[in-house]
């Protein structure tokens, strides 16, 4: 072997060493570091995950303000939007028939003793377990679905979901006006549930649960609404069996809901162009002081 040869290998083999030795170091400080750090931090660092209660706080602060910020906008405009739509539904008379017919209906089944010969039927052939009733009970509860529409809305807002924000704000409205208008309607009959308790008329639970399917139907269509008013259907037919409702109060919150989801949910669904809403534009030309119209493209930042 010559000089030059034994001279490459020593070198190599130093090289080894040196890598090794390096390494060793790095292992070293690495369970040093474990020591004092807990698997979990270590991880949650790796991945730009906030551990110190400063960086923690810092974060709870950026998100909370782009929910705020959004809120601060939208929420002060619900009385507006539930009175807006409320007008709009009973005024437009392909909307409002199937009110009157549900209204008639529902004082039919109840003046004529339909409601009591179903209702006990109904619960004579209860099948629903305990802890399933309960279940439905607080899924099918405008309660619950203003929550699960409002985290929707925090974190559609947090990501910066333009769509998501949009679509969450649409299930919010449609919600309020169809519970402002149950409350109301509730207030005004005021009769008694077959379990003696006030408030009867009409169901709040199937309204909002009819009101989620059709807002629900209107986004995606009929393979995500038909399964929705099935759930919406199953809430009402709980409603009975419990005694919670009678017949008329499911029919008639069913008919509401359905309406109102449509109807808000319709408005919304503008024709877009990559994102941008299509809206009609209307100016005076400074020049020949002529009325023009076209169409512009609107998109929220």
């Amino acid at each position: 072997m010559t000089v030059v040869q034994r001279t490459g290998m020593v070198l190599v083999i130093l090289s080894v060493v040196s890598n090794l030795n390096f390494s060793i170091v790095q292992a070293e400080q690495h369970l040093a570091a474990a020591d004092e750090k807990s698997m979990t931090d270590m991880l949650m660092e790796d991945h730009g995950i906030p551990t110190s209660p400063a960086e923690v706080q810092a974060e709870q602060r950026r998100f909370l303000g782009k929910f705020w910020g959004r809120a601060a906008e939208d929420l002060p405009q619900i009385p507006g939007i539930v009175i807006e739509n409320a007008k709009e539904i009973v005024l437009d008379w392909d909307q409002a028939f199937w009110l009157l017919a549900a209204g008639g209906a529902s004082i039919a089944l109840h003046s004529e003793g339909a409601d009591d010969r179903m209702e006990k039927d109904i619960r004579d052939n209860a099948f629903i377990a305990h802890d399933m009733d309960k279940v439905i009970d607080l899924v099918g509860g405008p309660g619950f679905h203003f929550g699960v529409a409002g985290l929707w809305y925090l974190i559609a807002a947090e990501q910066g979901n333009e769509k998501g924000l949009e679509q969450s704000w649409t299930m919010i409205k449609a919600l309020s006006v169809s519970g402002a208008g149950t409350l109301a309607l509730k207030l005004a009959r005021n009769n008694h549930t077959p379990n003696d308790k006030p408030l009867a008329w009409p169901s709040g639970h199937t309204s909002s649960s009819f009101t989620v399917a059709a807002v629900l139907d209107e986004f995606y269509g009929p393979g995500i609404g038909i399964p929705a008013y099935l759930g919406a259907g199953f809430v009402g037919y709980r409603m009975m069996e419990s005694g919670d409702h009678w017949p008329s109060d499911v029919l008639f919150g069913a008919v509401w809901g359905y309406l109102v989801g449509h109807h808000v949910a319709g408005k919304d669904k503008e024709t877009r162009i990559g994102g941008f809403q299509i809206m009609p534009y209307t100016d005076v030309d400074s020049v020949s002081d002529r009325a023009v119209t076209g169409l512009s493209l609107l998109k929220r930042f």
